[in-house]
């Protein structure tokens, strides 16, 4: 099995237990080579509350800080994805990984939105 195959199927299993709901919405994270995309989503309603990514967040480290997947970036996403969010009042959500492995980006960027005051 590849790796996308092997993405796919953790993705499946986490998604069966993770949803969002108004009090508790739902923190989606994907990653590309190039950016990493995070939104926090009410899948009760199906809306998008907040989102942000790479490719339109300034990053303090950004010139030495590599590429936009880099723990520098993810970091920086992470505390302004958790910003937005208290900006709506929401305090708590469900981090869904999409099958990522919890390391490395998706680590940092989890550890980012903590420290900015977001809970889960």
């Amino acid at each position: 099995m590849d790796t996308k195959k092997q993405r796919a199927r953790r993705k499946r299993s986490i998604r069966k237990n993770i949803s969002g709901t108004p009090e508790r919405p739902r923190m989606a994270v994907h990653k590309t080579n190039k950016s990493i995309y995070v939104q926090i989503i009410d899948d009760v309603e199906g809306k998008t509350i907040c989102g942000v990514s790479t490719r339109n967040v300034e990053v303090k480290g950004g010139a030495s800080g590599g590429t936009r997947t880099s723990k520098v970036y993810a970091g920086e996403l992470g505390t302004k994805i958790a910003k937005q969010a208290l900006d709506k009042g929401v305090k708590k959500v469900v981090f869904d990984r999409a099958g990522y492995k919890y390391h490395g980006g998706i680590k940092a960027l989890a550890d980012g939105a903590r420290k900015a005051g977001l809970e889960f």
